[in-house]
């Protein structure tokens, strides 16, 4: 059966899934790249490395947010922000685990610009979130990726050791048309502009 989506909207599938036992200790995956704990970043820093992480995949979120409400989830103590820097300091990825949940960990974001896809680089990020998730008391792990995401996410997730658990459609208006992001981010999803 199919549902229509409204002109000007995007519908994606969303998966979501978890681990529930720490996973093996393993060698870090070696690279060139450090985790950098962004204990105070500031909204306009945070939103541009989300931007140039996520405006591929259209990742919005975080772009809606006031300052106010922005840092107030940056800033709270049990969310864990970092930066992927690359050898001269540049921040290049993002690691968010969000812990507000007790026992229980969200990869809320995890991401690498785009020039980085496909390096190798992913699987040493997910090795520090997973390190880092599990060194907190908890007995869950979860993610949820999307059919917006690199083609690669959902089987790059299960290839960690997440197991997918549950499955929804979410429709939202185009971000591209709301001037949230440029136009021309993710030229692989079709823009269907209603005024056409």
């Amino acid at each position: 059966m199919l549902t229509a989506v409204k002109r000007g909207e995007i519908a994606a599938v969303v998966t979501s899934l978890e681990m529930r036992e720490a996973p093996r200790p393993r060698p870090l995956p070696a690279s060139p790249l450090r985790l950098v704990r962004w204990h105070a970043p500031g909204a306009d820093a945070y939103r541009t490395l989300f931007r140039r992480i996520g405006a591929p995949w259209l990742w919005f979120s975080r772009l809606l947010l006031s300052d106010e409400a922005l840092l107030a989830i940056l800033r709270d103590p049990a969310v864990e922000v970092s930066a992927v820097v690359d050898r001269t300091g540049v921040e290049i990825g993002l690691l968010e685990l969000d812990f507000r949940v007790a026992g229980s960990c969200e990869i809320g974001f995890f991401g690498l610009v785009p020039e980085l896809a496909g390096k190798g680089h992913g699987r040493w990020l997910m090795a520090q979130a997973l390190a880092i998730g599990w060194s907190h008391p908890i007995t869950r792990m979860w993610v949820h990726t999307c059919t917006l995401d690199h083609p690669s996410a959902l089987g790059f997730y299960r290839a960690q050791g997440f197991r997918p658990f549950a499955r929804a459609v979410e429709m939202f208006a185009d971000p591209r048309l709301l001037d949230i992001l440029p136009r021309d981010a993710a030229p692989h999803i079709p823009l269907i502009d209603p005024s056409s």
